[in-house]
């Protein structure tokens, strides 16, 4: 499957006719939405682990020199907590463009904070896309993120900032902080 995703994930006919569907986000999605929605609220998916095993050659690196951004990997009984969002199928055109770097949309019921459950869609990198890394220790992730950067930014800031929002959800994912923890120590061994 090639880098660009736009055209696949506009032939998804599950949500056609829908006035409103809900999105899930568990990386950036989480603290930028940069798209029009109706109701923004906790909520999380079961049997999905968030990995930075994705590679980021749009955003947080380039195509020569990729960032790791987080995809979902299957993992039977876990749950995975982040965003969902209630929005009109017109922000799905941007939403594809955003997410095109390997992301497919895949339909997953979602269970919102309030104890509602719905069918929902989220943006998933599988292993067969052109721009997956796969798995490395949270040190190796830590030290390409550290050194990675795109036209979005050094990709550090997209750890911190999801690190940060998943503590503000009161959030426990230990990948992401042992990242976050590894990063901190390359930090400051490089300015010791």
């Amino acid at each position: 499957m090639s880098f660009n995703t736009v055209n696949i994930n506009q032939q998804m006919t599950y949500f056609d006719g829908h006035t409103e569907v809900w999105l899930f986000g568990y990386g950036s999605l989480i603290y930028k939405a940069d798209f029009p929605y109706i109701e923004r609220r906790p909520a999380s998916i079961r049997h999905w682990v968030r990995r930075f095993w994705q590679g980021s050659h749009d955003h947080r690196g380039t195509p020569e020199a990729p960032g790791r951004v987080v995809t979902l990997i299957p993992q039977p009984g876990a749950v995975c907590v982040g965003m969902a969002y209630l929005i009109t199928p017109e922000a799905l055109g941007h939403l594809d463009v955003r997410e095109k770097n390997g992301y497919l949309r895949f339909v997953t019921e979602l269970s919102l904070d309030d104890g509602r459950r719905s069918d929902g869609l989220v943006y998933i990198a599988t292993e067969e896309n052109a721009a997956f890394l796969g798995a490395a220790s949270e040190r190796e992730i830590a030290r390409h993120i550290a050194q990675s950067a795109g036209p979005s930014g050094p990709n550090r800031d997209y750890l911190l900032h999801l690190a940060e929002a998943l503590r503000q959800m009161d959030a426990d994912d230990p990948h992401v902080f042992e990242i976050e923890r590894e990063l901190a120590e390359l930090i400051k061994h490089s300015n010791g």
